[in-house]
């Protein structure tokens, strides 16, 4: 599955906590395999809005959508806070 481009808040979010280049390798196994276990992809709650999480690592999560079988970045967070 294809991800969409990031907005630049995301992208200003990735070079804040230097997570640049965690997430561009798990965006080529995200695309490759979303089933990856090491993604451990989930839906989140509520599950009929349809949000989903991927790992980048133990401590951030990214969450999307999909939007026109392609998934759409909403935002990265820290896991624990």
């Amino acid at each position: 599955m294809k991800v969409k481009e990031l907005n630049d808040k995301l992208k200003e979010y990735l070079k804040t906590h230097q997570l640049g280049r965690k997430f561009e390798k798990t965006k080529v196994i995200f695309e490759k395999d979303i089933n990856h276990p090491s993604l451990n992809v989930e839906v989140l709650e509520p599950k009929h809005l349809k949000i989903y999480s991927f790992r980048l690592d133990k401590k951030y999560r990214t969450i999307f959508i999909i939007v026109e079988n392609e998934a759409e970045i909403v935002a990265i967070t820290n896991h624990y806070t």
